[in-house]
């Protein structure tokens, strides 16, 4: 059995006297390899002082740029976007109640006037920003209601938010450019990815019912039917969920 070592004690016997000792060699030992151990390390730093310290200062030097450019690049180009969208927004939000001259207003949105940016510059202009992003938004919808099915498709796909009601829109409005120009399967799909965007009681429903419509046209009556009754079970106080039951009838006696 291990004998304690306290101080000033003296050993009865041989046997303990030679514990006694074998402990003094083991804690010997300990303190040497600590100290090897800590020497080699001391001796590692200091022969790799000058790699650490240009490590270290590029850590620094990249988390000071890291600042600076949010500071003096992003800040203020976000802030300048922001405000040069206000312009063209004045004539999208016109065209929305305009009885007429509505392509007008469109256009001096989507082009500028009078030297300001329109959309279309904005979004080039400064394509890093959540003003440049939303651009594309503003651009594609414009498109989107003058008819130019291509473009409505190119610059709403470049705008990307996960916004309650802007997400599921932007994808719904590419699904709405497709079945414009009778391309029905690309319509599905995008209407299913904007019913699956978000969840909420507008644009879920909504696009579930444009998503089952269309599968109604490609003849996929099993799709429609599911579609349907997505509404049926989850959105029946909806303006879509009121006569549901009729269009999940329909693609029932459809398949039939």
């Amino acid at each position: 059995m291990a004998t304690y070592k306290k101080r000033g004690y003296k050993p009865k016997n041989k046997n303990e006297e030679q514990q006694v000792d074998n402990m003094d060699s083991t804690t010997a030992e300990v303190f040497n390899t600590l100290d090897e151990t800590a020497s080699k390390s001391e001796q590692w730093i200091e022969k790799n002082s000058k790699v650490l310290f240009s490590a270290l200062v590029s850590i620094v030097v990249i988390f000071l740029a890291f600042l600076g450019y949010n500071k003096y690049i992003t800040e203020p180009n976000e802030l300048e976007a922001s405000n040069e969208l206000a312009f063209p927004r004045k004539y999208f939000d016109e065209a929305a109640t305009a009885g007429s001259g509505i392509d007008s207003l469109l256009n001096l949105g989507l082009e500028g006037a009078d030297g300001r940016y329109g959309f279309l510059d904005i979004a080039e202009s400064f394509s890093g920003t959540d003003a440049g992003n939303l651009a594309n938004y503003y651009a594609g919808v414009s498109y989107l209601q003058l008819k130019d099915y291509e473009n409505a498709i190119a610059y709403l796909s470049k705008f990307d938010s996960d916004d309650e009601m802007l997400g599921p829109v932007s994808l719904g409005a590419i699904g709405d450019a497709f079945s414009d120009i009778d391309q029905q399967k690309d319509a599905l799909e995008y209407y299913e990815k904007a019913a699956n965007k978000r969840n909420n009681e507008f644009t879920t429903p909504l696009f579930l019912y444009k998503a089952g419509q269309t599968a109604m046209l490609l003849e996929d009556y099993s799709k429609a039917e599911e579609l349907f009754t997505k509404i049926k079970k989850s959105y029946s106080k909806s303006d879509q969920g009121k006569d549901v039951e009729k269009f999940i009838n329909a693609a029932k006696y459809a398949k039939n």
